[in-house]
């Protein structure tokens, strides 16, 4: 028989296997503890002393059953083909859904192999060399692979959040993501994991090109009947018949949305978010979440607990202004996909062991801000986007070294004559960010700042540094589908998805939409 018990310890408690032993011993009125297994664990940082929250299951009489699930099985790939262009979570869970009922992927993927990308993100890290088809947007396992690898998101009605992280585990994570409150695989083990998923598409009659560039889309009586492809290496085209395309492009494919606007298929601006990096040491931002007195204590404390986040939000003016992708023990990496922009994001590595924290802090972008673009109508918000990130790539020399500023001087708007040590590792440049940023955004920030020092004392510091510029939080261009097939309002058998398509944010929302979209997909081929 097993029970659920819930248990309330302090940190090093928790760490201690013979102390959770001894408190579930106590509990009398189970019965003949034979065993238990943590089924969730979880911290409560609101005050002190700090406590870690276990959900037990509790095994009574019985063995400790082994921790399995059953692995998804995958047919032979028979029936009519589907093409995904993109590679990220969203076309890898479209392209596993698809297979589970023999349905064949067809994967075109723009960048290269996700272990080949490592060399060109290094070019752009130590030579500031861009590739505009592989860099950490680009490539076979999209932005999130070598951006983090968080698995958290609120949007679980979005489809089966269970299912997704069950097939990371059967492709190689570890099974603690199964359990954790926060799950999070970290770049330095994602990409042998996506490489596992590529191996179940090909061993099971699926296709997967890479340097594979969409360059246009063949419609016929408002129905997809095939793309065209270039190869990138080779310059040669190529021709794939189909009546399903689903793109799962991701939020920088410009090139994807200017296709579709010269082809006359609806687009809309959405509402999207830009702004900056900001980096603090670790240690203090562990003092202050871990209401510690020095940082000597705060040290101390993290014998037993993570790196601490934080999750701020201020309005500002009919504005929000608040924190996004938070990575403690994280770096912040350049994310240009073209050579004249600079683009800021934030990973972390599994262990979390960093000595910065970093945190986009952006503000909220509705398309009635953006008049001087409004002849761009649907696309305003993109070349928003694009003209900032190219003032910062002349800002900061036109290299992808970034433009920068302490934080308190950020708020008082002075330039700052040094700066403390950052992650970035191309390099920053003392810059005033505050005339240099976007009116509306600079002013915004600089109030939400001042906002977030008063909720954590000592957060509004100059041993923070403010790097800019994040401009790639969301797509800011909606490519509008029914929600009830999925396909594009007036395309029949196009199927816009995830982040590039303005429906989903981060690697677990898009992977569920992939699979939500095979859903239909799957519906629709079976039904003939």
């Amino acid at each position: 028989m097993k029970k659920i018990l819930e248990l309330s310890l302090l940190p090093h408690e928790a760490d201690n296997k013979k102390i959770i032993e001894e408190r579930i011993g106590r509990q009398k009125h189970l019965g003949n503890i034979s065993g238990y297994r943590i089924h969730k664990k979880s911290i409560d940082a609101r005050r002190q002393p700090i406590k870690v929250n276990l959900l037990m299951e509790v095994f009574i009489d019985e063995a400790i059953p082994e921790f399995r699930f059953l692995p998804y099985s995958f047919k032979e790939a028979t029936k009519d083909s589907t093409v995904i262009v993109g590679a990220g979570p969203a076309g890898l869970f479209t392209a596993l859904r698809l297979l589970e009922e023999g349905i064949k992927p067809i994967v075109i993927e723009r960048g290269k192999k996700v272990q080949e990308r490592r060399r060109d993100i290094a070019i752009i890290n130590k030579q500031q060399l861009v590739n505009p088809n592989s860099n950490y947007c680009f490539g076979e396992g999209g932005a999130g692979t070598y951006s983090d690898g968080k698995l958290y998101t609120r949007s679980n009605k979005r489809g089966d959040m269970k299912k997704v992280l069950e097939l990371f585990v059967q492709h190689g994570a570890d099974e603690t993501i199964l359990t954790e409150s926060h799950p999070h695989i970290g770049t330095n083990k994602l990409p042998k994991i996506i490489e596992q998923m590529r191996e179940t598409i090909l061993k099971h009659g699926g296709e997967v090109y890479f340097n594979s560039l969409l360059t246009d889309i063949e419609i016929a009586n408002n129905k997809v009947t095939g793309i065209f492809t270039t190869d990138i290496i080779s310059g040669e085209e190529k021709k794939i018949e189909t009546e399903n395309l689903v793109l799962a492009t991701g939020h920088s494919a410009r090139d994807i949305y200017k296709l579709l606007h010269r082809k006359k298929i609806l687009l809309e601006a959405k509402p999207f978010a830009m702004g900056v990096r900001v980096e603090h040491p670790q240690s203090l931002i562990d003092k202050i979440q871990y209401h510690c007195n020095s940082l000597a204590a705060a040290v101390k404390i993290r014998e037993h607990l993570p790196a601490a986040a934080y999750s701020l939000v201020q309005q500002v003016e009919g504005r929000g202004v608040y924190s996004f992708c938070m990575c403690p023990g994280g770096i912040i990496a350049p994310c240009a996909t073209e050579q004249n922009q600079v683009v800021v994001n934030g990973w972390s590595p599994s262990k979390r062991n960093n000595p910065y924290a970093n945190s986009g802090m952006v503000v909220s972008i509705e398309p009635t801000d953006l008049i001087e673009f409004k002849k761009e109508g649907a696309l305003s918000g993109m070349y928003f986007q694009q003209q900032s990130e190219q003032i910062c790539w002349m800002a900061g020399g036109e290299t992808q070294v970034a433009p920068a500023q302490g934080l308190q001087d950020f708020v008082n708007g002075k330039i700052s004559s040094s700066l403390n040590d950052c992650s970035y590792q191309p390099g920053i440049k003392s810059a005033g960010l505050h005339e240099l940023l976007p009116v509306a955004i600079a002013k915004r920030l600089r109030e939400g700042f001042k906002h977030f020092g008063k909720k954590m004392n000592g957060y509004l510091s100059n041993e923070a540094v403010v790097v800019a510029i994040e401009s790639r939080t969301s797509s800011p261009v909606r490519i509008p589908r029914n929600p009830n097939t999925y396909e594009h309002v007036t395309v029949s058998g196009l199927y816009p998805i995830a982040e590039g398509a303005g429906y989903a944010g981060g690697i677990m929302s898009a992977a569920m939409d992939g699979q939500m979209c095979a859903d239909k997909i799957i519906g629709k081929i079976l039904k003939k």
